[in-house]
């Protein structure tokens, strides 16, 4: 009989908690109260509108992880629900992240921000020997100034124009510098320069389930499966290097925390925060991309002025997975969230409105 009790007692306790939880609120972007329990049914029922498998999000106030939620499954198949412990694929949030590891590199004195990477290394494929290549710096790549393509698929590198001139994202630009830095480190490039980034940037952080590599065994046992058009895609990815552009693996709560950091300005100094949040490149206006009010990027960023201060963001998108974060510094705002399909950004479209956040 004293058994029944405890387990009544604790039962009770157990949903006492959970519905407080429910009836909490947290702040939008704005300050405005949102009730969880509302943004619960939203995202659920959106998810159901748009057939999507699972979602894993995380919301910022006060620069405190104070919503994080996981909806649906990881896998239509065996219908694993999504836990605490599925990693997904952050797909483009691999840049930013990346950033923040150059930053460190070059405060460790590693590399030089404005010192052209050919130095370093010379790239091996620039189509007809184009002399301007030699003019790309760090700096550059993480502001997205290159002149490099997004993607050279096994093509020589074509340069747009002059580097430092114009704005072109660029992946692969991030995979140049990330060469660079795992020469500058004489380490491997794969699983080596991991290994720096887990020491330098996972690790100070408290990241406990980030990384760029795919063939681990706690990511294989842990990763959600990739949807398109309502089908699981292949389990595994042509090639296992260190992908600074887009390969990296993590969860909502690691990600918050490099959000978190990026808030409150720790784990580099400070004039080493303020060269990364400072715009590198204005858009000019008859650029696609200033029809969301994005007007420019940062060392990581893209950067959207709201009536609340200065959004810095990114999307993410591996075709089955696709993800998105921002963080407003003046509200010590956050978001995160990942998705295991293709339909991240009509999600968001109910989600950012909701929030007062819209993309």
């Amino acid at each position: 009989m004293k058994f029944f009790y405890y387990s009544l007692f604790f039962w009770t306790l157990a949903h006492f908690t959970q519905a407080q939880t429910r009836n909490r609120s947290i702040k939008a972007v704005s300050g405005r109260p949102v009730k969880i329990s509302e943004l619960d049914k939203l995202i659920t029922k959106t998810m159901d509108s748009l057939d999507i498998p699972g979602v894993a999000i995380g919301i910022i106030n006060d620069a405190e992880l104070v919503y994080h939620r996981m909806f649906g499954v990881a896998n239509t198949e065996t219908q694993a629900p999504v836990t605490h412990e599925t990693l997904f694929e952050g797909a483009s949030l691999s840049k930013p992240l990346f950033a923040y590891f150059v930053m460190k590199m070059v405060e460790k004195g590693v590399i030089e921000l404005d010192k052209p990477l050919f130095h370093y290394l010379p790239h091996p494929s620039i189509k007809d020997n184009d002399e301007r290549y030699k003019l790309i710096t760090a700096r550059m790549v993480l502001g997205h100034t290159t002149g490099f393509p997004n993607w050279a698929h096994d093509k020589p590198m074509e340069i747009k124009f002059q580097p430092g001139t114009g704005f072109s994202y660029s992946g692969e630009a991030y995979q140049y510098l990330a060469a660079v830095i795992a020469v500058q480190h004489k380490t491997k490039w794969e699983a080596g320069l991991d290994s720096v980034f887990q020491q330098e940037v996972a690790r100070p952080l408290q990241m406990q389930h980030t990384t760029y590599m795919e063939g681990n065994d706690y990511v294989r046992q842990h990763k959600a499966r990739g949807h398109k058009k309502g089908k699981m895609t292949a389990l595994d990815r042509p090639g296992k290097a260190f992908g600074a552009a887009y390969s990296l693996h993590t969860e909502v709560v690691d990600y918050a925390k490099f959000l978190i950091a990026m808030i409150q300005q720790e784990g580099l100094k400070k004039s080493t925060f303020s060269e990364m949040l400072t715009e590198q490149i204005h858009f000019s206006a008859n650029d696609e991309i200033t029809q969301t009010g994005q007007t420019g990027w940062c060392l990581g960023f893209s950067m959207k002025p709201t009536p609340y201060g200065m959004r810095y963001l990114h999307t993410g998108n591996n075709h089955d997975f696709q993800a998105y974060c921002c963080f407003n510094k003046e509200k010590k705002y956050g978001l995160v969230f990942f998705t295991n399909c293709e339909k991240a950004f009509e999600l968001y479209n109910k989600i950012g409105k909701y929030l007062d956040d819209e993309f």
